[in-house]
């Protein structure tokens, strides 16, 4: 039912698919496991060939198997039991179809530590990318309303107490300017992304003469990582996107109880549509904007996940650790995954909230916002700062107690100003607020402008990032294609040969 009599749309589809509807199972989490593990095989098995370190029939018969097994979605290993884990049993599969001289050549100058950490590396691509779209997509929506809404007067708080005169748009324009640094900060924790930890072993390298630059290469990642035993104890890059999360959290949380509290009957200063809010199954009347505290719980997620795997990774030896590389990282990608809701639920809401401009100046001035701006009036004319400041609060407090209708008559009737002066209201204070960062139109401009351009060089850091994966996948799938077609080449025997020719003609 879409209508409830006090609302009468129903909820917004994304709202719908992401908090309220019954999810499909997703897909089995170890098919998934193995598409990674199968995709960096499909590198591994490319590098040795063009190393020389197993030969070409060799080579296509591994990516061959490989690959049908990813084109049957791992169907072959649906029900094979895994006693030693995963890739142990996807291990043996491959011994059996292809004999051991083939399938048992896999893991050369490999081990499951450094292929483990390869995989988290890129299983935290996905998450990290929707996380900064979605954030690219919430800065669009803030500069995008900030200027809509740039003189639309409303009051600051401050203590839940009117404060001084902004406009929703200055408001808006700082929320967007705090998300920027958080996606900097994101952009900053996903620079270990780049770094590829596949040829470090278990914990000391290899003799085999591999090349991880060209794994790395054919992955995605920028560089090899240069010490086996930082590739293999840290996972420090995950710990650094959660720390990030969990400052975005926080600002997170505060600009979605703004949104609930100036959304209320009690301030009436924001509206809400129908699709971001709900009714009670009990109550008829009500009209709750719920979405928003699924923000603030979504946005708690990634302390949770920060302080779980900090806490699991702290007292262990610095190398290989289960606490580290399995316990604390089952904590990241759902930290991850409840920031982006988060973040995406509160761009609709910010998105979807158009002001009440008649209720925000109405609050604005019987909030006397303009008592700052009255006393520095003051201060301009020779009284000194601590002397208008009680004139005025004197002032303020005849209005509060109905002695005089404005500042201005109370500050004229206590003989504070010369008859007749033309008092300041709330609407001329922003207006005139042009320094500090506040919310006068040059400021404004002096604040949008640079942080506009800044938000355009998130997109495009983002849009250059995705590229060099897909880029990377064709490089790859060309790679494979060419081992696999040189079955019958003899210029690619079985050795340490460390000549690359097929590279060369990369």
């Amino acid at each position: 039912m879409t209508d409830s009599g006090r609302l009468r749309t129903a909820a917004h589809p994304e709202i719908r698919r992401m908090l309220l509807e019954r999810r499909e199972p997703p897909r089995p989490a170890w098919k998934s496991d193995l598409d990674r593990i199968t995709h960096v095989d499909l590198a591994h098995v490319v590098m040795l060939a063009e190393r020389r370190i197993i030969g070409a029939e060799t080579a296509s018969a591994l990516l061959s198997a490989i690959t049908e097994l990813r084109e049957r979605d791992f169907e072959p290993l649906e029900k094979r039991p895994a006693p030693r884990g995963l890739y142990l049993a996807y291990e043996a599969h491959l011994i059996e179809t292809l004999g051991e001289e083939t399938g048992g050549v896999l893991q050369t100058g490999r081990s499951r530590n450094d292929l483990g950490v390869t995989c988290l590396q890129l299983a935290l691509r996905e998450p990290y990318r929707r996380l900064s779209a979605e954030l690219g997509e919430l800065g669009r929506v803030l500069l995008d309303r900030a200027h809509e809404y740039r003189e639309v007067l409303m009051p600051a708080y401050t203590h839940f107490q009117a404060a001084v005169p902004v406009t929703y748009g200055h408001y808006l324009l700082g929320l967007a300017q705090t998300f920027e640094r958080d996606a900097r900060a994101l952009a900053q924790a996903g620079e270990g992304l780049a770094r590829c930890p596949l040829g470090a072993g278990s914990i000391g390298g290899t003799t085999v003469p591999i090349e991880p630059a060209r794994t790395a290469e054919l992955l995605g990642f920028g560089e090899p990582v240069r010490n086996s035993v930082d590739a293999i104890a840290t996972r420090d890059t995950a710990l650094r996107m959660l720390s990030a999360c969990v400052v975005l959290g926080v600002t997170l949380d505060r600009a979605a109880l703004d949104l609930l509290m100036w959304s209320s009957a009690e301030f009436g200063l924001l509206t809400i549509p129908d699709g971001l809010v709900g009714s009670s199954s009990m109550m008829p009347q009500k009209r709750n904007a719920f979405v928003l505290e699924h923000v603030q719980g979504k946005s708690a997620a990634a302390l949770g996940g920060l302080t779980a795997a900090a806490s699991a990774m702290r007292g262990t030896p610095f190398t290989n650790s289960i606490a580290v590389g399995t316990e604390a990282m089952t904590h990241v990608r759902p930290a991850l995954d409840a920031t982006v809701d988060a973040v995406k639920i509160l761009r609709m809401a910010y998105e979807g909230a158009r002001p009440v401009p008649e209720a925000m100046e109405a609050r604005a001035t019987a909030g006397l916002t303009h008592a700052t701006a009255t006393a520095e009036w003051l201060v301009r004319q020779g009284v000194p700062f601590r002397r208008a400041h009680h004139q005025v609060g004197e002032a303020a407090l005849a209005v509060v107690e109905n002695g005089a209708d404005s500042l201005w008559t109370a500050l004229e009737a206590h003989g504070h100003l010369p008859a007749g002066s033309a008092g300041l209201r709330p609407q001329a204070v922003w207006r005139a607020a042009e320094f500090g960062g506040g919310p006068g139109l040059t400021s404004f401009e002096r604040c949008f402008e640079p942080l506009a351009l800044r938000w355009e060089d998130h997109h495009a850091r983002l849009a250059r990032e995705i590229s060099g994966w897909e880029d990377a996948d064709e490089r790859l799938a060309h790679a494979v294609a060419r081992v696999r077609g040189r079955t019958n080449d003899t210029t690619l025997p079985t050795g340490t040969d460390p000549k690359d020719d097929l590279h060369d003609q990369h």
